[in-house]
C-alpha cells in the first residue's frame, strides 16, 4: 500500500518534471513561467513541490539567476529525452486530424515581415482557420528551441547545418537612390565613385564601413572590389534605409525586396547595375527549424504556402 501511494504521488509530479526542464532551458522563473503561460508564483510552487517529493534541493536560487543543483541537473538530463519523445508522439497523433491546427510560432526579420510576409498571411489564415499564428518580428537571430519557435525565416547565404531549411526565394542586394539625389550629386559610374557620395548603410561593426562588389556577370572566383563608404545616416533596418534613399539622403544598399516598391513607382533608381554587391545581405530567403524526426503538420502547410506564394515573386 505504501509503495502504491508513493507511485501515485510520483505520477502527479510528471508535469512538474517538465516545468523543471523548461526552467533549466530558460534560466529564470520569470522566463520559464512566460514560456509555459503560467504565473511566476505557480512556477515556483511546482518546483518547490517537486523538491519536497525528491527530498532535496533541485534549484539554487539567487536574486539574479537560477541554476540547477547537481541533483536537479541529473534529473533534467535523464528525463529531457523522454519528454521530447512524448511531445513528438503527441504531435504525430494530433497531425492525424483532417485540419491542421494549433499554435504556430514564427520569428522573421522586421522589414521583410512588414513588406513581404504580412500581406500574404491573411490568405493562409483564412485557408487554415484552426491554426493560430504568432509572429515575432526581430532582426536578431533567435534560439528556436530555447525560445519555443516552430519556424524562423532567415535571409542568409547558407542556413545552419544543424537545421532543416526550405528555400523560399533567391534575393540580391541593390544600390538605390532617388532621382533628386542623383541629379544633385551625379550618377556613380564605378564602385570607386561611391567614395564621393553619401552612402546609407546597415551598421554591422563598430569599425569603418566598406561595401564589396564584383562585376554583375562575374563567376564565383571573381576578384572583389572593396570600397570604404561613409554617410550621414545608418540603420539596422532595410526599410528605413530605403525610405532615407527615397527622401534624397544618399545611396542605400538594400535587399531587392525592400527596393521593389520604390523602383516600381519611380521614386528610386538602381545605381551601378553593372556591379553586384556581395557580403551585404543573404542570397536566399529560407524557412528553417531545428532538425527533428517529425515536422508538425501546421509547420509543413505553412512552408508549402510560403514556397508557393514566393514562387510568384515579391510584392511591389
Amino acid at each position: 500500500m505504501a509503495n502504491e501511494m508513493i507511485d501515485a504521488k510520483a505520477d502527479a509530479l510528471w508535469s512538474h518534471l517538465h516545468w523543471l526542464i523548461v526552467l533549466e532551458q530558460q534560466g529564470s522563473f520569470t522566463s520559464a513561467a512566460a514560456r509555459l503561460g503560467v504565473s511566476k508564483a505557480a512556477m515556483s510552487q511546482h518546483i518547490a513541490e517537486l523538491e519536497r517529493a525528491a527530498g532535496l534541493a533541485l534549484v539554487t536560487r539567487t536574486t539574479r539567476s537560477v541554476r540547477l543543483t547537481e541533483a536537479g541537473q541529473r534529473l533534467v538530463d535523464q528525463t529531457r529525452g523522454a519528454f521530447e519523445h512524448i511531445a513528438h508522439s503527441f504531435a504525430g497523433v494530433r497531425d492525424l486530424a483532417a485540419e491542421p491546427r494549433g499554435l504556430l510560432r514564427v520569428t522573421a526579420p522586421v522589414a521583410f515581415s512588414r513588406q513581404q510576409l504580412m500581406p500574404r498571411l491573411p490568405d493562409f489564415l483564412r485557408a487554415h482557420p484552426q491554426i493560430r499564428l504568432e509572429l515575432d518580428l526581430s532582426d536578431h537571430l533567435r534560439s528556436l528551441a530555447l525560445e519555443g519557435f516552430d519556424l524562423a525565416i532567415r535571409h542568409v547565404t547558407a542556413p545552419p547545418e544543424t537545421h532543416v531549411a526550405w528555400a523560399l526565394t533567391p534575393t540580391r542586394s541593390l544600390l538605390v537612390a532617388s532621382a533628386h539625389y542623383l541629379a544633385a550629386h551625379g550618377m556613380p559610374r564605378t564602385p570607386q565613385d561611391l567614395a564621393a557620395h553619401h552612402c546609407l548603410h546597415y551598421p554591422r561593426t563598430q569599425g569603418a564601413m566598406a561595401w564589396s562588389f564584383v562585376p554583375a556577370d562575374a563567376g564565383a572566383d571573381a576578384v572583389r572590389v572593396v570600397i570604404p563608404v561613409a554617410g550621414g545616416f545608418a540603420a539596422n533596418n532595410s526599410e528605413m534605409l530605403r525610405d532615407a534613399a527615397m527622401a534624397g539622403l544618399g545611396i542605400a544598399l538594400v535587399p531587392d525586396f525592400s527596393a521593389q516598391s520604390g523602383l516600381a513607382s519611380g521614386q528610386l533608381r538602381e545605381v551601378l547595375p553593372g556591379w553586384r554587391p556581395v557580403d551585404a545581405f543573404g542570397d536566399q530567403l529560407y524557412a528553417i527549424r531545428p532538425y527533428a524526426s517529425h515536422v508538425p503538420r501546421a509547420v509543413a502547410v505553412f512552408v508549402e504556402f510560403l514556397r508557393a506564394s514566393f514562387a510568384q515573386g515579391f510584392i511591389r
